[in-house]
């Protein structure tokens, strides 16, 4: 929907506002019953919401099975190369640094989730698609170096350094840009960038472990020793390296997001592939020069990336935190919060502390709900300042208000009459 043809009230029958190239005015004024309610109790529920397109999730369904497909393709692949026995143990051992990884990711993306089927098709992508890439380009460039004459001494470091790094971060990346170009409305910056390129480089990671952890399982005739080595050197101490390297990309297409349209975010997307396969080859390419792994390569290197990452990742995080509190106070400006919610609402402490109010009262799922409602809103709100209201940005707002009103009833609901004189105490032993 466009500026022009948006609907002259909300369905609270306050008036809509009227959103110009890239800017947009205070929300609408709260109605009096919803401001009643967020200074002192529960007023009356309001109007249903305005309907949102079903079109992404019909998308989604139809990605998510068609990569399923893919999967078992991969799958099939992996049996026929390496047996049920190395097949299963290796997708044993994978499992511990996929594990690994999705704990982090999840951590990271607890202030804003994002939707479930965008995630299973970019996990689906990374250990289906983008390995299905992988294996059939890199059939193709060794048909042509064997047609040359077979490979040269150089032809590791080439496979290592350069062709690895290419092949697979243009195929891991190329699954970030479909979610950028059919998912725009849930991209909202970089986190959400760094979000979904951690759940298609876990998953590529994982079918990749699973080939390397059995490979080494038939090379060294059963030795456990040496499934032991290769498992620590990839599971325990590296479980983050296709996470960063791919992260350059999605960091750049979530800056896309608020910032460029669609053509420039296909731009920013090659300008990000740059630095993920600068960072892979830096990450294959330094094993052929550093001979001690433990203090040389991974103290050099590895190490220092992560730590980097991990900084990156802490000033993300606080600047949501940031955006989030400055769009909701516009809100409580006008009435749809008690201006006392908002550090409840937008600080990690604040969260921590409803949750504990909730969970004395019996309310926690309210609560959650509550919390996460009102952060989409706050990033909903982010899409109409910078003119992206033709991606549902307004229909989603108007959602959003309407359950978090029914929600703050609920949990009204849950105080004595007098709640606001009353203080929380902890029940007595």
């Amino acid at each position: 929907m466009t500026s022009s043809d948006a609907p002259t009230t909300t369905p609270y029958g306050a008036p809509a506002p009227k959103f110009g190239e890239g800017t947009a005015p205070s929300p609408a004024d709260a109605p009096v019953s919803v401001r009643q309610d967020a200074a002192i109790a529960t007023g009356p529920l309001l109007s249903a919401p305005a309907t949102r397109s079903s079109s992404l999730l019909t998308l989604g369904i139809v990605g998510v099975s068609v990569l399923a497909v893919v999967a078992l393709g991969v799958i099939g692949y992996l049996l026929l190369g390496l047996g049920p026995v190395a097949f299963g143990i290796g997708g044993i051992l994978a499992l511990v640094p996929l594990a690994i990884v999705l704990v982090v990711v999840h951590w990271i993306d607890r202030w804003e989730p994002e939707p479930r089927l965008v995630l299973v098709f970019a996990f689906l992508w990374g250990a289906a698609a983008s390995v299905a890439i992988a294996l059939l380009v890199g059939a193709q460039i060794e048909t042509a170096v064997y047609s040359l004459g077979g490979p040269g001494p150089a032809y590791e470091f080439f496979g290592a350094a350069v062709q690895a790094p290419i092949v697979e971060e243009a195929g891991k990346g190329l699954g970030l840009l479909l979610i950028f170009l059919f998912a725009r409305k849930h991209f909202d910056g970089p986190i959400d960038g760094l979000v979904y390129a951690a759940w298609i480089a876990g998953g590529f990671a994982f079918t990749e472990n699973i080939l390397y952890f059995g490979a080494e399982l038939i090379n060294s005739g059963g030795s456990i020793g040496a499934v032991t080595s290769i498992f620590f050197m990839r599971g325990v101490m590296s479980p983050f390296a296709h996470v960063m390297f791919t992260a350059a990309t999605g960091l750049l297409l979530g800056i896309a997001a608020r910032r460029a349209s669609t053509a420039g975010g296909v731009g920013f997307f090659f300008l990000g592939l740059i630095p993920a396969i600068a960072l892979h080859a830096l990450w294959n390419g330094a094993l052929f020069f550093v001979g001690d792994f433990y203090f040389g390569y991974y103290a050099l290197v590895q190490f220092p990336l992560f730590v980097g990452a991990v900084l990156l990742v802490i000033f993300l995080r606080k600047k949501e935190a940031k955006l989030t509190h400055d769009r909701l106070s516009e809100y409580a400006a006008v009435g749809w919060y008690n201006p006392d919610e908002i550090n409840a609402l937008a600080t990690g402490a604040g969260r921590r502390q409803a949750m504990t109010w909730a969970r004395a009262r019996g309310v926690a799922p309210a609560m959650r709900k509550y919390t996460r409602d009102s952060t989409r809103l706050a990033f909903t709100r982010q899409r109409l300042i910078t003119g992206r209201a033709s991606i549902g940005a307004e229909a989603d707002e108007a959602a959003l208000l309407a359950s978090i009103v029914a929600t703050r009833s609920a949990l009204h609901a849950s105080l004595p009459t007098a709640a606001p004189a009353v203080q929380y105490a902890p029940p007595a032993q």
